[in-house]
């Protein structure tokens, strides 16, 4: 099957790709993992007005949904941008809806505020906080975007199950200890609580919105490894026209072709894997879960295999740090565990799925 866009959503992507193409060059890309920083490329982001997309207008978002998410997705992972805070701030901001002046400020400002769970798991009820006369302790371990979050969003561990509580980072009690990753186009922390003062989030219970953030994370990261996936094979077929043995290009060989063929095949299943995954999410389709799981599952793997057809392809020069591969090679080894490896979600996947009696020969 072949997933068809909305005239008004192809324009939208095409519109994001020219910006990101000015704003997030490879020169400029390379800046940033060099050590300047994404502080600017986030604020453009929020200032041309790219943030609210796909959230609700009555938040102060530009409306559209997670399928308008997913195309964002997808076009930040075809330029690796480092967009590890609107990845973690539209995890939350179904969360918020039960505080629309923190969801507004989120959307209006870019005033990031992540989900505090560790981003290599599934998102769950599993809280490593938990609360005693008014106050929070405890200790979450790699939270995506934790270093640029000004607010998060916390599970806490109750009597009667999981609570989110909105917390401010900048309270003393607050420590945030950042890690270093291999992609460095993503960022991690740690972050200990050691008293903080937290405000109940008014909305639903718990771990129904931690279920419903993990759906989201998998459409998403799902879509990044497609973007990932998509720049990885263009990059190749480029490389492999200029590169030449015995007098003529090695894309010519049957077996490089092959290669190259297979690339294809697996960015446009998973093309349609990712829309149809995040339209089902969006509009809580009785197979949500197994749309989710498959494209989470599976185009990662995809990914990561297609990373390795790459770095093969280019040979040596891929490995190197003047060649823009091993950046986006990296990003997608990272989206293959982020949120929750392929394998734990191909076990979700199995779990979902209906057992049907054998049948006799």
């Amino acid at each position: 099957m072949r997933w068809e866009l909305s005239e008004e959503q192809a324009d939208f992507r095409t519109v994001l790709a020219d910006w990101l193409g000015e704003v997030c060059t490879s020169e400029a890309l390379r800046g940033r993992l060099d050590g300047e920083g994404s502080s600017d490329f986030e604020e453009r982001f929020v200032g041309d007005g790219w943030f609210g997309v796909g959230s609700p207008e009555d938040l102060g978002g530009e409306g559209g949904g997670l399928v308008e998410l997913a195309l964002a997705a997808e076009e930040l992972g075809r330029r690796a941008a480092p967009a590890s805070a609107w990845l973690g701030s539209m995890l939350s901001l179904p969360v918020l809806a039960g505080m629309p002046e923190a969801a507004k400020a989120l959307l209006a400002d870019g005033v990031t505020t992540v989900l505090a769970v560790p981003a290599g798991a599934v998102p769950g009820a599993l809280a490593g906080v938990t609360e005693r006369e008014g106050r929070l302790a405890g200790r979450i371990p790699a939270v995506l975007a934790a270093d640029r979050a000004q607010r998060l969003v916390v599970p806490v561990a109750g009597d009667h199950g999981t609570v989110l509580q909105l917390v401010e980072v900048d309270q003393p009690v607050v420590s945030v200890h950042p890690r270093a990753l291999t992609d460095r186009s993503r960022s991690v922390a740690d972050i200990e609580l050691d008293g903080a003062v937290g405000a109940t989030i008014a909305s639903e219970d718990g771990a129904a919105a931690l279920d419903s953030a993990a759906l989201r994370a998998a459409v998403l990261v799902a879509a990044d490894s497609l973007g990932v996936m998509e720049r990885m094979l263009d990059l190749t077929v480029e490389y492999v026209q200029q590169r030449r043995q015995f007098g003529v290009p090695i894309g010519s060989f049957q077996a490089v072709k092959h290669a190259a063929a297979e690339m294809l095949v697996k960015v446009e299943a998973a093309r349609s894997i990712v829309y149809l995954a995040a339209a089902s999410v969006e509009s809580g389709h009785e197979d949500a879960r197994l749309h989710a799981a498959a494209a989470k599952a599976q185009v990662c793997a995809a990914a990561s295999v297609a990373a390795d057809s790459a770095l093969t392809l280019h040979g040596a020069i891929g490995y190197t740090w003047e060649h823009d591969l091993q950046i986006f090679y990296k990003r997608a080894k990272l989206d293959a565990e982020l949120f929750g490896s392929t394998g734990v979600w191909n076990d979700r996947l199995a779990d979902h799925l209906a057992l049907l009696p054998a049948t006799g020969a």
